[in-house]
């Protein structure tokens, strides 16, 4: 069974830094599609970054330039670097994984970026 945990989420000032972490329960050395998304309250869920299995990456605009996604496969593990932070950013940031046909999220880890 495939389990997605993530962690690093917390309260910070507008304009710092935080790193989320998610951590796969399976080998993510196959695993072609993860990335991160998020969920502010009264809106849709909305993709933040996406890293696939050879390094490629690919930001939402509100992303570029301030987050950094990652992987390290050795730890079954994906990084978001999270610099500059805005309000805006405020949300639950989910963790997905894309794996034989079949989408797997974690249980969201909650960003508060205060002004």
């Amino acid at each position: 069974q495939v389990q997605l945990v993530e962690s690093g989420g917390g309260v910070v000032q507008a304009g710092g830094s935080l790193r989320l972490s998610c951590a796969a329960s399976v080998s993510i050395f196959s695993i072609n599609s993860m990335g991160w998304y998020r969920q502010a309250p009264g809106k849709q869920r909305e993709l933040v970054a996406v890293i696939t299995s050879i390094g490629l990456k690919n930001y939402a605009d509100s992303a570029k330039g301030r987050f950094t996604i990652s992987r390290d496969n050795a730890k079954n593990t994906m990084y978001l670097q999270m610099n500059s932070l805005e309000p805006e950013d405020t949300a639950v940031y989910y963790c997905g994984m894309l794996s034989r046909g079949n989408t797997y999220w974690g249980q969201g880890t909650q960003v508060t970026v205060s002004s």
